[in-house]
């Protein structure tokens, strides 16, 4: 007898499903409460998805040239990789950097790199989405000053920051602050973007990264959705209503190659929050809702043996966000698995999601899976089992006391350890691994990045402060730390040290010295 197959989520498959799997509903349409089909009526059928590739490494002049040669590749908006120091808010030339700077993304110390990261840029006209968290609020001040000294002002500035802290500490680690300050920054961004950046996603509340730990689909969307609401009461705490921030808020999902099932998720996950916003919060705009979401496809399930072969696995999981109504696609870069993508694997990257909005039929209908049974039964279970560990999180008290008490941490490490067993005893093919291999793999030249930039972003750094006035810098962050204190909001003294040119790694120790900095528990 043949092994039943199961879902990512543990579902069991069948191999026929039909009308009885799928209960009778009222007919849903597509931009209409609980946008299970789609937050817009028209999707696609009049413009594409936004194709959104993340790029950055090496020096910020390094990352300018990549991001024109992307640009006049064709896509439409630009996505920011940060390096680790930046990433952890640290200068380039601090101890802890050494043999970090510039490696995994871009390194930004100062206003003068994002200066030079962005020149030639039209900033009034490009959308920019910057994966950074913990000093979330630090580097899009910069973006903004940088852009209020070409002349375009905050309020025709479009992007998104991750600035999702609370994944950090179940799944990620680049955590600087603890909990509770780290949500106030979040409430202080909300708040300042209302009035100053209002085009401006303040959060991309992300369960790509839980995912990529070894999250199944219930459990991302379960902790994502968990953490939404948390950055929702926090937002309301602070004396916020619910309308004025909620509209801006986005997600950040992975697209895996099992393509139903994630299909099913994105419905499943849009669902979810149109109740919990309309039902629990009460909010009364539309447009909060709607859950608006980033997706790229699944790193973790790229392989360095064969990447050629990533090719294919990149367009199965872009096709998949796709026919899941994503907003925005960046598709990984075959060679990923083996170091920083060369130009021309992140050019055929961009090809790929090019190829799916233009070559194929997918734009010319909203919500194509629709009616299928397949799709309907697992969009249904997905979305009760994740409601189920949704109520699970807050029998904690919140999703705060959870990372706390490590939960999440540990439900994903459990899915994880079990996807390794599979993938180890053969249970689960992995093309190129543990199945359909060569004896020998074919020679492969990555790009590397030099490591003398170290050296350089140093030398720029001590420049900084020889040219700068430091008595302003001094004085603006005793402003910042005063804030930080109290209960002003930071960001505007923030952006005033900044704009003296303080560095991120000072801005970062400032706010240390008031908040502290993070430490797990052991249990962890």
């Amino acid at each position: 007898m043949t092994e039943r197959r199961l879902s990512e989520s543990g579902f069991p498959l069948k191999p026929v499903y039909g009308p009885a799997d799928v209960p009778e509903r009222d007919s849903e349409q597509p931009g209409e409460y609980p946008f299970t089909r789609g937050v817009y009526p028209t999707m696609y059928t009049t413009r594409p998805w936004t194709m959104r590739q993340y790029a950055g490494f090496g020096t910020a002049a390094e990352s300018n040239a990549r991001y024109h040669h992307l640009l006049e590749a064709g896509t439409m908006g630009l996505s920011v990789a940060f390096d680790l120091p930046t990433q952890m808010g640290y200068d380039s030339d601090e101890p802890i950097a050494h043999g970090e700077v510039g490696k995994v993304g871009v390194a930004i110390d100062s206003v003068d790199d994002m200066g030079v990261l962005f020149d030639g840029i039209p900033l009034d006209k490009v959308s920019t989405s910057m994966t950074i968290n913990a000093p979330g609020s630090v580097l899009l001040l910069l973006y903004q000053l940088v852009a209020e000294k070409s002349g375009v002002p905050g309020k025709a500035l479009s992007g998104t920051i991750q600035n999702d802290i609370l994944k950090e500490y179940i799944a990620r680690g680049t955590y600087i602050f603890p909990p509770k300050p780290s949500l106030r920054l979040v409430a202080d961004t909300f708040a300042y973007c209302r009035a100053e950046v209002p085009k401006w996603n303040t959060i991309s509340i992300s369960g790509y990264h839980m995912a990529e730990a070894g999250a199944t689909p219930v459990q991302e969307i379960a902790f994502t959705l968990a953490n939404g609401i948390e950055y929702v009461r926090a937002a309301i705490a602070a004396g916020l209503a619910v309308d004025d921030f909620a509209p801006r808020l986005s997600f950040f999902f992975v697209a895996r190659t099992t393509l139903l099932e994630e299909v099913a998720k994105f419905r499943a996950a849009r669902r979810l929050w149109a109740r919990i916003m309309r039902e629990e919060f009460g909010a009364k705009d539309p447009k909060s809702w709607m859950l608006r979401f980033h997706t790229q496809t699944a790193g973790v399930q790229l392989t360095a043996q064969q990447p050629e072969v990533n090719l294919v696995r990149v367009a199965v999981q872009g096709l998949g966000a796709v026919l899941g109504g994503t907003q925005s696609l960046h598709t990984n870069s075959y060679d990923e698995a083996i170091a920083l993508p060369t130009a021309k694997a992140a050019r055929l990257a961009l090809r790929t999601q090019q190829i799916l909005a233009y070559e194929t039929d997918l734009t010319a209908t909203v919500d194509p899976f629709a009616g299928s049974y397949v799709v309907e039964a697992l969009t249904d279970e997905i979305a009760q089992a994740a409601d189920e560990l949704i109520q699970r999180v807050f029998e904690y008290g919140s999703s705060v006391d959870a990372i706390e008490a490590g939960f999440q941490k540990r439900e994903i490490e459990t899915s994880a350890y079990q996807v390794a067993q599979e993938i180890d005893s053969g249970a689960r093919t992995v093309v190129g691994v543990n199945r359909f291999t060569l004896d020998e793999e074919e020679p492969y030249e990555p790009l590397r990045v030099d490591p003398s930039i170290e050296q350089a972003q140093a030398d720029r750094l001590a420049q900084l402060r020889r040219d700068r006035d430091n008595s302003a810098v001094t004085g603006a962050l005793a402003q910042l730390k005063k804030a930080a204190e109290g209960t002003e909001n930071v960001l505007h003294p923030m952006k005033e040290a900044l704009a003296a040119r303080a560095t991120v790694g000072e801005v970062c120790h400032a706010l240390r010295d008031v908040w502290g900095t993070y430490r797990p528990a052991d249990r962890f």
